[in-house]
């Protein structure tokens, strides 16, 4: 079973500075790498960039305190990925049903922007939990990044598989890959995903899980 990195892993020298200097200055928050939220026979693992600074590198729970969790774990609910109320804290009591969500790079960026090396660095997280997860049918990709890092993982050409809004990629028989965009408040703000070009791509893997 994939354990994820520790507390204090120190494979990415340019995050373990950032988290440093974060605990001096916020000492009542997480810090330390996220890790991810749900249960390992889920069908359904999400995969997004990196936890936020006053988000996920606060609460400790993928996308729990930012915008973006507003979206996604509402849509979740929404389609029965979830119960309970939202809340943004880990405490909330807010359960996730038949899904996990994870990152792609566990521990906060500067300006949220992992470096290239970062991303390869955490990849081997990504890799074991994938393998771990014994009943998965849907890898959801929010945003390029973290649907290359998803295709690194399972040691798939990128090539083959072009990153697109609302696409659905087969990669075996059992495993396919659906891309959205990142549910971020930037994305949002500026039209480029709504409410319902997300929801549209949460109820497809929905309808294609129950087939």
């Amino acid at each position: 079973m994939s354990q994820g990195p520790g507390r204090d892993c120190d494979r990415c020298p340019r995050l373990v500075e950032f988290r440093l200097t974060q605990r001096r200055l916020h000492g009542d928050w997480h810090n330390a790498p996220v890790p991810s939220f749900g249960a390992f026979d889920a069908r359904l693992l999400i995969v997004g960039l990196a936890p936020g600074l006053k988000g996920a590198n606060r609460t400790g729970r993928p996308f729990t305190g930012d915008f973006a969790g507003d979206l996604l774990y509402r849509t979740l609910a929404k389609f029965d990925f979830a119960r309970g109320r939202y809340d943004a804290r880990a405490d909330d009591g807010f359960a996730l049903i038949d899904c996990r969500v994870s990152n792609a790079v566990r521990c906060v960026p500067p300006e949220n922007k992992p470096e290239i090396a970062e991303i390869k660095s955490c990849n081997s997280y990504l890799a074991e939990e994938i393998e771990a997860m014994s009943r998965l049918k849907v890898i959801l990709a929010l945003g390029a990044i973290a649907h290359g890092a998803v295709l690194t993982a399972l040691e798939r050409r990128k090539s083959l598989y072009k990153f697109a809004h609302g696409a659905r990629h087969d990669l075996s028989q059992n495993l396919a890959l659906a891309d959205s965009y990142h549910c971020s408040r930037y994305n949002t703000n500026t039209g480029v995903l709504t409410v319902e070009m997300f929801e549209a791509v949460i109820r497809a893997i929905r309808d294609g899980i129950e087939r």
